[in-house]
């Protein structure tokens, strides 16, 4: 008779978790279009701080905190949802033959894009904050290795889920227009 009580209060405590709801990265598109220098490019996984790789939507609090609610999740993992996007505008905006890590293609890319980020956060200041460093480099053709960092700050009109998830997408659309101008003319 225990056992069976317990096996009714583990179900009834397992029924009342529903799942998450999940909100899904919606790139932003580009109406740039520029002439490529390369043929080729591969993005490589973006890096990014643990709290900005995680399943759940951070936000920036009070005193610098950094919270996360668990009843709403990205609906993909963030470095891959990044990576594709930012692979995908790349080769809408070049015309160059751009993918992700692992590269799909036979042979090398002609360049290899690698995106560090330190810091991506919807700010208690209400813009959305996405800074970091990347990196161009050539592998087998004469494109000069550089180091570039940068710092966008994007205006939210509020805390909600959606101006965040705006927010984020025009960030990280901004980072690969700037990408963009490194490796076409």
């Amino acid at each position: 008779m225990l056992k069976q009580m317990m096996i009714v209060a583990v179900l009834g405590v397992a029924g009342c978790g529903g799942q998450p709801d999940r909100l899904a990265f919606t790139p932003a598109a580009s109406t740039l279009q520029l002439q490529p220098l390369v043929r080729s490019a591969m993005v490589r996984s973006v890096s990014l701080p643990s709290y900005a790789a995680a399943d759940e939507i951070s936000v920036q609090v009070a005193g610098g905190l950094i919270s996360a609610d668990r009843s709403v999740l990205w609906a993909d993992d963030p470095q891959r949802a990044l990576t594709l996007a930012i692979a995908t505008t790349l080769g809408s905006i070049t015309n160059a033959d751009v993918g992700p890590e692992p590269w799909p293609f036979i042979g090398l890319p002609d360049v290899a894009i690698d995106i560090r980020v330190t810091q991506m956060i919807a700010a208690a200041d209400g813009t959305f904050q996405l800074a970091g460093q990347y990196f161009v480099g050539g592998d087998g053709i004469d494109f000069r290795n550089t180091a570039h960092r940068f710092d966008i700050r994007q205006p939210m009109a509020d805390q909600s889920l959606g101006s965040i998830s705006a927010a984020q997408s025009a960030a990280i659309l901004t980072l690969t227009e700037d990408i963009a101008r490194r490796i076409a003319r």
